[in-house]
């Protein structure tokens, strides 16, 4: 029924990065559509305070406090994940970081920081959750797999930020692979690149938006419903048949400006 394309409801979801920012829209927009949602962040303490926010208006979000910036980290998220569920529905590999210096100082540390936790995490914590993803999936309902990339993964920017946006162009590339393999077990892989979006770690947009609404298309950045409504496109029964894609939320930096 088209009435429930959208719906999550009875469906296990985690969320790497989700204690702010984009993984915190992401994950409030799955628990309004019904999901239960887990919540991963490598701070204790504002992983609890953001899962009991979210769970205060009738939902569910769990706290699993993990840092996921090496294998180890994912195998042991996959761990206490396990603790609590045998399938989990929706994987958001949405914890990620950035580097910026000038060409000549570039230092190898902000290349493998970057590189680890942005290309490296997400494809080996899917691969540590793949028993629960393939325990829930099926034909008539795919678990499924978002990562979080960037339209700087799309298209460069004039910030030296080397190692990220290598990152996210290789997480985009990463997804199309990923998802030709994993299809085969009903389950499907996509990707969000955004924009400008207030965070942490785009304070442009959160300090400055009206400046950098300026050399948006759309005339301003984005809102916790523009994350929501492209996650919850992919995560629920609407996404089903979009494998492999990169959606870039971004009101058309990305693909309808020219000169930015």
């Amino acid at each position: 029924m088209t009435k429930d394309l959208f719906s999550l409801a009875g469906r296990t979801a985690l969320v790497t990065g989700g204690s702010r920012g984009i993984g915190k829209m992401i994950a409030a927009g799955f628990i309004a559509q019904g999901a239960k949602v887990y919540i991963s962040s490598r701070k204790p303490g504002a992983c609890d305070a953001t899962a009991a926010e979210l769970s205060a208006g009738g939902g569910t979000c769990i706290s699993l406090p993990q840092d996921v910036s090496t294998v180890e980290g994912c195998k042991a998220l996959a761990a206490r994940f396990a603790e609590h569920e045998t399938k989990l529905d929706i994987l958001v590999n949405n914890a990620g970081a950035a580097w910026g210096a000038p060409f000549d100082e570039f230092p190898e540390s902000g290349w493998d920081k970057v590189m680890d936790l942005n290309v490296k995490s997400p494809f080996f914590l899917t691969q540590a959750l793949a028993a629960p993803l393939r325990a829930a999936a099926s034909a008539a309902q795919p678990a499924k797999v978002i990562n979080i990339a960037s339209i700087d993964g799309i298209r460069p920017n004039p910030m030296e930020t080397y190692s990220y946006h290598a990152s996210k162009a290789g997480l985009i590339h990463l997804t199309r692979r990923m998802a030709a393999t994993l299809i085969r077990d009903n389950i499907v892989v996509n990707a969000i690149a955004p924009g400008a979006f207030a965070s942490e770690m785009n304070r442009d947009a959160r300090d400055h938006g009206d400046a950098l609404a300026k050399h948006i298309p759309s005339g301003r950045i984005g809102t916790d419903e523009d994350m929501q409504g492209v996650a919850i496109y992919l995560a629920s029964r609407a996404g089903d048949y979009a494998v492999g894609v990169t959606i870039a939320v971004d009101g058309g930096v990305a693909y309808a400006a020219l000169n930015i």
